[in-house]
């Protein structure tokens, strides 16, 4: 004989025992009296005990009814709020998100993206790295992050790359420069200059479609100095160290000494989304619709 006690045994028990009636409590559940009297029965039998004295005068219960009742409200209880976590984990309202983020791309609209997703998802534990492409893609592979920004992300064999922001180069000047003095500038005018650039191990990709913007005008750029993020590389042009091309972004970081001017050229940059093939996580997706509206192509 199956000895199990089933969750709709608990229930019906709790009708019966807060009401103290069978025929209100088979009506709260919505099923006959007959039934119900049959299910108490059934598990009274498996328990081996007595819940209900039932007289003339009406039902009560017994010692083990009294505690088998304050035991099952628990036992339910904890029953709806497990439920109720799964489908929260399962619509992606909890959990934890790991995104990795390239140092420029927090100066476009990523941002405000975080702080709707924040708002939105207020559960989610939200974890943020700053890496670069290079790292960024390591990290996407051993399972690190679940999803990354990457400016310009470099194809790779088990990682999915989708672009979401296509930028113009801007070129990053000293404030005396004689260059300076102009709104528009070619590519071409800066074919004389030292050039500070990211080294390209931090982002192969990157490096090679800035060299190549300036390739196309008929030069290679003379590189005197590397920097690891973009407001160092701002401030060592600041400094006079050289010049530079950047993403149309980096004009949002201010910088005493430094400016910033419009590069008229065909080449351009990207923001670019990178997940690892085959992951399908409901957080990241919710993330990612959230990006996609604040970040277009």
């Amino acid at each position: 004989m199956n000895q199990d006690i089933e969750l709709r045994h608990l229930r019906y028990f709790l009708a019966v025992a807060e009401t103290l009636h069978f025929s209100r409590a088979a009506e709260r559940l919505g099923i006959a009296q007959p039934p119900l009297s049959q299910q108490i029965k059934r598990l009274e039998q498996i328990l081996g005990h007595r819940l209900f004295d039932r007289t003339t005068r009406g039902v009560k219960l017994t010692l083990a009814g009294q505690l088998l009742a304050e035991r099952a409200r628990s036992t339910i209880e904890k029953v709806h709020d497990d439920l109720a976590q799964v489908r929260r984990l399962g619509r992606g309202e909890e959990g934890t998100l790991t995104v990795g983020f390239s140092g420029s791309v927090m100066f476009t609209e990523l941002p405000a993206a975080i702080e709707n997703y924040r708002r939105r998802y207020p559960k989610v534990e939200l974890r943020l790295r700053e890496l670069v492409t290079a790292a960024q893609i390591a990290a996407l592979l051993d399972g690190t992050l679940d999803l990354a920004f990457l400016r310009d992300g470099d194809p790779t064999e088990g990682i999915q790359i989708a672009t979401l922001l296509k930028e113009r180069y801007i070129a990053v000047l000293p404030q005396a420069h004689p260059l300076a003095r102009k709104r528009l500038l070619h590519v071409k005018h800066l074919q004389h200059e030292p050039f500070i650039f990211f080294g390209r191990r931090m982002g192969p990709l990157a490096f090679d479609r800035t060299v190549a913007c300036c390739e196309k005008s008929g030069f290679r750029p003379n590189i005197v100095q590397e920097a690891p993020q973009w407001p160092t590389l701002v401030r060592l042009v600041a400094a006079g160290l050289g010049v530079s091309l950047a993403p149309s972004c980096v004009a949002n970081v201010a910088i005493p000494g430094a400016v910033y001017r419009e590069v008229h050229a065909a080449c351009r940059t990207t923001v670019d989304l990178g997940v690892k093939v085959g992951a399908d996580q409901v957080l990241a997706r919710n993330f990612i619709e959230i990006a996609r509206a604040h970040l277009t192509a």
